[in-house]
C-alpha cells in the first residue's frame, strides 16, 4: 500500500492562493487510509474567539451540505456549559456514544495551537507518525483552549490545527488525516475563516477525504 510522506508541499496551492491569509504547511494522513466516505460529520472548533468559532462551524458545515453530506455544528450537539471546563475521559466517551447513537461516522476537529519557537513546532510535527490517537484523546489534552485565559500566554507562534477522526461503529476510533494551517493575517477573522476553509476543502479533495475530487465526465459536462 502506497505510504504518504509526512510533510506534503502544496506549492502549486501556495502560488494560486495569491492574498490569502492561510497556508498549509504540513499535512499527514494515515498510510493504512486510501480513501474515506462518511454520511455525517460533526464540525468542532476549539477557540477562546466565539464569532471564529461560529463563523468556521457554521460555513464548514455549510460546505459538506453542498456537496450532499449530512454535517452538524458542535455548537448544536454540546451543552453550552459543556466547553466551559474540564471534562473526564468518562464524560468524553458518553459523547462518542451519543454521537454513534446518532449515527455521526466522522468528526473535523479544528483547534488553535500554539508552540514556543518554529523549532518545536517542527518537533511536533515529526511525533505525528507515531500519534495515532482518537478524537477522545484529542480534545482531552486540549480542551483548555476553550476555558483557559493563560493557555495562549506562553506561546510566540500559532497555527491552527485540523483532524479528521473515523467514528465508524465496529472500527478502530482513529486519526484518518492532520494538516497544519499558518494563519498570517488574523485580524479579519471573517477573511481568514472562508481562506482556511477554502483551503481545507482543497486539502480533503486532493487526498480523497470525505470529498471527493470531480472526475472527467464532471468536470466536462454541461
Amino acid at each position: 500500500m502506497k505510504k504518504f510522506p509526512l510533510i506534503i508541499i502544496l506549492s502549486l496551492l501556495l502560488s494560486a492562493s495569491g492574498c490569502s491569509s492561510t497556508s498549509l504547511v504540513s499535512s499527514w494522513k494515515n498510510p493504512d487510509i486510501v480513501l474515506f466516505d462518511a454520511y455525517k460529520v460533526l464540525v468542532v472548533g476549539m477557540t477562546q474567539n466565539e464569532r471564529a468559532r461560529l463563523l468556521f462551524e457554521t460555513n464548514m458545515r455549510d460546505e459538506f451540505i453542498k456537496r450532499d453530506i449530512e454535517a452538524m455544528r458542535s455548537l448544536d450537539i454540546f451543552d453550552v456549559a459543556f466547553t466551559d471546563s474540564a471534562r473526564s475521559e468518562e464524560e468524553l466517551d458518553e459523547v462518542e456514544q451519543q454521537l454513534l447513537d446518532k449515527d455521526f461516522d466522522a468528526i473535523l476537529f479544528t483547534k488553535i495551537i500554539g508552540y514556543e519557537n518554529k523549532r518545536t513546532f517542527r518537533e511536533q510535527v515529526l511525533d505525528w507518525e507515531t500519534y495515532m490517537d482518537g478524537f477522545k484523546e484529542d480534545y482531552n489534552s486540549n480542551q483548555g483552549i476553550y476555558f483557559n485565559k493563560n493557555y495562549y500566554q506562553d506561546y510566540d507562534v500559532y497555527y491552527a490545527e485540523t483532524s479528521l477522526y473515523c467514528i465508524c461503529v465496529g472500527k478502530d476510533r482513529k486519526l484518518i488525516w492532520r494538516g497544519t494551517i499558518e494563519i498570517t493575517d488574523p485580524k479579519n477573522v471573517g477573511k481568514v475563516v472562508d481562506d482556511y476553509i477554502q483551503l481545507l476543502v482543497y486539502a480533503l479533495q486532493e487526498q480523497d477525504l470525505i470529498i471527493r475530487k470531480k472526475t472527467e465526465d464532471e468536470t466536462t459536462s454541461l
